[in-house]
Order: C-alpha cells, then sequence, then structure tokens
C-alpha cells in the first residue's frame, strides 16, 4: 500500500507544478514576474491560432514561462526547431531547455529586444508571440517593444499579445499598423482578449 501512495504522489499533475513555480517566482521577484499563474488553455490556443504553422522563418515567444503557451504553438504545428523562446527568469529558462530541447531559449530581456535578438534570428520571424504584461508598462516601453518586434519580423507577420485589460495593450491607432482582436474569452482566470497587430 505505502508504494501506491508514493506512486500517487509522484504522478501530480504538471500542471500544478508550474503553478508552484509561478507563485514561487512571483513571491520572490513581483515586479519581474507579469502573471501569478501561468496562462490558461484556452487562451494559449487563441493566440496559437493567429501563427500560420506552415510558414517560413522563426517564431519568437516573448516571455514564455513554464511553456503553456510554447505547448499550443507546438500542437499548432509549429516545429519546435522554428521556436526562439525569450525568457528572462534563468530558473524557467533551464525549465523551457529541458522540456523543448529543439528550441532555441535565449535568457535576456524581451523589453530590450534588439539587443536580445541580435544573435539569435537568422531570418525575419514569421510571428512574435507574447506573453508579457504589456499593460504594467509605460506606454513608451510597450511601444518600443511593438516597434522592435516590427524589425525583427517579416511584413505582415503578426505580433500576438494577450492583455486581462478591457482596453487594447498598444493603441489600435498606430500609423501604417492593421489590427484585430478576438472575442474575450471569459474561460480563462481572469478573462482575457489577444490583440494581433500587423505592419504591411
Amino acid at each position: 500500500m505505502p508504494l501506491q501512495s508514493s506512486a500517487r504522489v509522484l504522478k501530480k499533475p504538471l500542471r500544478l507544478d508550474d503553478e508552484v513555480r509561478f507563485l514561487r517566482s512571483w513571491i520572490e521577484k513581483p515586479l519581474h514576474m507579469g502573471a501569478v499563474m501561468p496562462s490558461g488553455r484556452l487562451l494559449a490556443r487563441t493566440m496559437a491560432q493567429y501563427v500560420d504553422p506552415h510558414a517560413e522563418g522563426p517564431v519568437v515567444e516573448l516571455g514564455p514561462g513554464t511553456g503553456a503557451i510554447t505547448n499550443a504553438l507546438i500542437e499548432h504545428g509549429v516545429d519546435q526547431k522554428r521556436l526562439v523562446l525569450v525568457e528572462y527568469n534563468p530558473g524557467f529558462c533551464a525549465l523551457l531547455r529541458e522540456r523543448y530541447p529543439q528550441a532555441k531559449v535565449v535568457q535576456g530581456d524581451a523589453y530590450r529586444l534588439r539587443d536580445t535578438l541580435w544573435d539569435a534570428l537568422k531570418s525575419p520571424a514569421s510571428a512574435v508571440v507574447s506573453g508579457l504584461p504589456l499593460v504594467t508598462k509605460p506606454m513608451l516601453t510597450r511601444l518600443k517593444l511593438v516597434r522592435d518586434a516590427f524589425l525583427a519580423l517579416a511584413p505582415g507577420a503578426p505580433f500576438v499579445q494577450f492583455t486581462y485589460s478591457v482596453v487594447p495593450p498598444i493603441p489600435k491607432s498606430l500609423p501604417g499598423v492593421s489590427t484585430e482582436a478576438s472575442e474575450r474569452i471569459w474561460m480563462n482566470l481572469p478573462p482575457a482578449r489577444v490583440w494581433v497587430y500587423r505592419k504591411g
């Protein structure tokens, strides 16, 4: 009997482990962690839907954390070898390298994207998918991030961002930029929306 109960303990869900990791990191460094929990599956799947799995070029994910959105991208058909994961937290970087050995994990600051990506991309990105807490940053920081993302992206390729806020994380009125939004994802806690920005 004791063997069975210990086996049960070892088989606890991966999702719970990830939530504990997120909470621990948030408690240690709340200013570096925008979220207390990993993105929900429905939100992650919605974000992945905006990425063309057959397009050429790398897919850059900003702030992958424990890989909730990364999993959704792979399930959507994005080849793991195309993924460039930009993560600030060294503990999450180690976890991502273990979980996604074929992806390129870059430890760096996504808010200094040009410096962080300068040696990581060999061709223009086919998508940038951001799990960053943009609304916690000043508007100038957000605009700089999206400008740097567009410099890394192929023309017309999407910058995909989610937000819990009711207003868009980047203004809809940027010149030369088209904007679309998903329906509000009420099943996510808290409810979220996905915004997609493209520059021609």
